[in-house]
């Protein structure tokens, strides 16, 4: 966030002496100075919404210049601002969530991060095209944005002109500009005494490297099946197969916040509508029943039921724990493959 308005701010005060009220900005049918205003206002607004953790709207207040605010000052309220909002960023506990609409109404501290970046990056390409300025960030700071809350936009040929198109504002080879875009938020699921995160992709490469993802996991944690996930996550993410609300969800325990393991889908459904859910627990967080709390959560997210979806899981023959959570859930053993061996469970539609 400080880097993104750091670079920002540089570049448009090369500009300060232009006339930013009468120069209308790329994009949205406003003046370069509404622009700026616009933008340091909404960093303001999710600073104060993280801030006080508001769940259930817009906290109702904005910002309002002085009468003879020149572009300089302008600028310097957006610093404000930003810093402002790198605070509550960094200051935000892991699972922290508040009020967003797109497209969960909720976000976390990275997705307000996310999101604070991509207003930065997007309206300060508005305004420096209409000043006539080249406006060139980190090929990091665009990949940040995109790998959290463009997890449904394929990789392109470089992060930023994925980033100009994602947001409606530029072109690439292949593919029609969209008529209308907005970022995907990571979903969160309540599941008893647990909430399932959905995984971004920046959190998804993390866990499959080696790293926590981001979560504070109990001391057992992650488990392979978890890493192994993310990883399938990432593969299909790189390759545009991504679909976010048939991903992966690590199990976060909300007494403390403290991840127990993870769940989530192979993928969306196939050609025979059926999706296949897997599960894992680190072993610090089994016979607790989290696993079955979880998968009763999933199993009954409408996504996963709507359209005739069938719902399956398999399970080695010899694991009696991992059964017993498919029939608690209310699976049904159906088959065993010929070729694996494993039994197959189905949810009953």
């Amino acid at each position: 966030m400080t880097e993104a308005v750091a670079g920002s701010v540089a570049l448009l005060r090369t500009a300060v002496d232009r006339d930013w009220d009468g120069t209308p900005a790329a994009g949205p049918e406003w003046s370069c100075r509404t622009t700026a205003e616009h933008l340091a206002e909404t960093l303001f607004a999710y600073a104060g919404r993280l801030a006080v953790r508001a769940a259930d709207a817009r906290v109702p207040f904005g910002i309002t210049l002085d009468e003879g605010t020149g572009p300089a000052d302008v600028l310097h309220v957006l610093e404000t601002a930003g810093a402002l909002l790198a605070a509550a960023a960094a200051t935000a506990p892991a699972d922290a969530r508040a009020f967003h609409p797109h497209p969960h109404r909720s976000a976390g501290r990275e997705g307000f991060a996310a999101m604070g970046i991509t207003e930065v990056l997007a309206h300060t390409h508005d305004i420096a095209t209409g000043l006539g300025l080249v406006h060139e960030p980190s090929a990091e700071l665009c990949a940040y944005a995109l790998t959290r809350i463009f997890p449904h936009v394929p990789p392109g040929p470089d992060p930023l002109s994925t980033l100009l198109w994602a947001t409606g504002r530029g072109e690439l080879p292949g593919r029609t500009r969209p008529a209308a875009w907005e970022w995907r938020n990571n979903l969160v699921l309540p599941a008893g005494r647990l909430r399932l995160h959905g995984l971004t992709p920046a959190a998804a490469l993390d866990l499959a490297t080696g790293g926590d993802g981001g979560f504070d996991w109990v001391a057992s944690g992650p488990f392979q099946g978890t890493r192994d996930a993310s990883r399938m996550l990432v593969t299909a993410y790189e390759a545009g197969a991504h679909r976010p609300e048939w991903g992966v969800f690590v199990l976060v325990r909300a007494e403390d916040g403290r991840a127990v393991g993870a769940i989530g889908f192979h993928g969306p459904p196939n050609g025979e509508n059926r999706a296949e859910i897997g599960y894992d627990l680190a072993v610090d967080g089994r016979g607790r029943g989290y696993a079955t709390e979880a998968l009763r959560a999933l199993s009954a997210w409408p996504p996963a039921r709507e359209g005739g979806t069938r719902l399956l899981a398999m399970t080695e023959p010899d694991n009696t724990a991992s059964q017993a959570v498919l029939i608690r859930a209310g699976y049904v053993l159906t088959r065993r493959e010929e070729e694996t061996g494993l039994l197959v469970y189905e949810l009953p539609g």
